[in-house]
């Protein structure tokens, strides 16, 4: 039985694409702030902790009251500083939070906690969304994930998978186009959210495999569950998600929130 879950929220400074990015100010309050204190509301989460190597946002989590431990500065992704956050302590169920995702929801981090605790079988989980903004396709920071019929991820890329190959006397070359010409298959695009569900022990194992083949073309660490033949659910989500990597997206972050200013206070 499967009875304690923990959350944690990966955070480092030295952002490759955006530099500092859990400091970044949004709505007079930091990126960190914001996923923190909505990730703070999920009732199956036993306990919360940001994991960063940087003092700066240590500092900034312990002054609203959040709690943040200190880790490696040698990790090469966020799975591994959360494996180091896990191998002292001794939860069942393991969330990792992306710390760019400013709209999460409590709900869904509750969603995939009792997944876990109703399957026994499964190891990892985490979620998707359907693709509305047809730009997003053609994005390789925007992942995308196809799954079979019972909800297990076939595959992740950065390209728009899968490839509509249409007969029509256009001469059209990018998937947006495509989609655009036949709009009917905008419902088969979903993009992934970067928010797992771990079985503590498969995240130890997990974080000290080598990268496989897949992983390492397209920089996806989920490929390495799939090249190894581990089972991923997906679960989807209608909720808005925005991963902030680029000055781009914190640009639609910020619109989302001029259209409609209550969604940070939408729980």
């Amino acid at each position: 039985m499967y009875n304690k879950a923990i959350g944690i929220i990966p955070a480092r400074y030295k952002s490759t694409r955006l530099p500092g990015k859990p400091l970044i100010i949004i709505e007079g309050n930091t990126l960190i702030y914001h996923v923190y204190k909505r990730a703070s509301f999920a009732k199956e989460i036993d306990e919360l902790i940001v994991a960063t190597d940087d003092e700066n946002i240590f500092a900034e989590v312990k002054s609203f009251g959040g709690k943040a431990l200190m880790t490696s500065p040698y990790h090469n992704s966020g799975t591994e500083r959360v494996a180091e956050i896990c191998e002292k302590n001794d939860s069942d169920i393991i969330v990792n939070i992306q710390a760019d995702e400013i709209f999460v929801r409590a709900e869904m981090l509750d969603e995939l906690i009792k997944l876990m605790k109703e399957d026994n079988n499964c190891h990892m989980a985490t979620f998707c969304t359907r693709i509305t903004d047809l730009d997003e396709l053609d994005n390789p920071n925007v992942v995308k994930v196809i799954t079979d019929t019972m909800g297990y991820a076939i595959y992740f890329s950065r390209n728009a998978i899968p490839y509509p190959m249409l007969n029509n006397d256009m001469h059209i070359t990018t998937v947006k186009e495509l989609v655009s010409y036949k709009n009917d298959l905008i419902g088969f695009y979903k993009k992934h959210i970067g928010i797992y569900a771990y079985r503590r022990e498969f995240l130890l194992q997990f974080a000290k495999m080598k990268p496989t083949p897949l992983e390492q073309i397209e920089r996806l660490e989920q490929l390495r569950a799939i090249e190894r033949q581990v089972r991923i659910k997906v679960l989807e989500t209608s909720y808005p998600m925005i991963g902030i990597d680029t000055e781009e997206d914190l640009r639609r972050v910020q619109s989302l929130i001029n259209a409609k200013p209550d969604i940070l206070t939408e729980m």
